[in-house]
């Protein structure tokens, strides 16, 4: 192997640990910030290394045709190194202000929704109630006009009536009358 491929394949596992660095830091704020369970890590974890395995073995196979050699292990090892010595603080800070700016176009939108959406229907649901309350307070009102421009046609007759009924009481004939229907009623049932 020339020592040209060498030392293509060493930079190609230094970006290969690079990245393997940026991506765990990544993981590794937005499972701090968004509270994943330990199961949830744990898979998280599990998909992460696979991932990374995965992308070594491509970066490896582009610089040499994925030979195996120690100074691929050396370039993968100092990448990583290099990365949380210089960019890892950086990374971290710049992933948790985009964390809060996502969290933040979320409440944005959120709050455009309940104003655009929200307020109308909430609006018109008021509007629903208050004719509702107009319609039962006029039916009410006319029930009660009605009522009182209609009682001479049912409170005299049933005071004319009531007057009648008590009059026919109080005649003997009508109670004897009376008495003997019901006797022959109750001979049939």
């Amino acid at each position: 192997m020339n020592p040209v491929v060498q030392w293509v394949t060493l930079l190609y596992m230094l970006l290969a640990g690079g990245v393997m660095g940026l991506a765990y830091d990544s993981y590794r704020v937005l499972s701090v910030k968004l509270h994943f369970s330990k199961g949830l890590n744990a898979v998280l974890d599990l998909l992460y290394w696979m991932a990374a395995a995965l992308f070594v073995f491509r970066m490896l196979y582009a610089g040499n045709q994925g030979q195996l050699r120690f100074y691929a292990f050396l370039g993968l090892f100092l990448g990583v190194w290099i990365y949380f010595l210089i960019f890892s603080v950086t990374v971290r800070r710049f992933v948790v202000m985009l964390i809060q700016s996502v969290q933040y176009v979320c409440r944005l939108l959120w709050r455009l929704i309940v104003i655009v959406i929200g307020l109308p229907l909430l609006w018109l649901w008021n509007l629903f109630l208050g004719i509702l309350r107009l319609l039962g307070r006029v039916l009410l009102a006319v029930f009660k006009i009605l009522r009182w421009l209609t009682k001479p046609l049912w409170v005299m007759p049933a005071r004319w009536i009531s007057a009648w009924v008590i009059w026919l009481k109080a005649r003997s004939w009508v109670v004897k009358g009376s008495q003997w229907l019901t006797k022959i009623w109750r001979r049939r049932s």
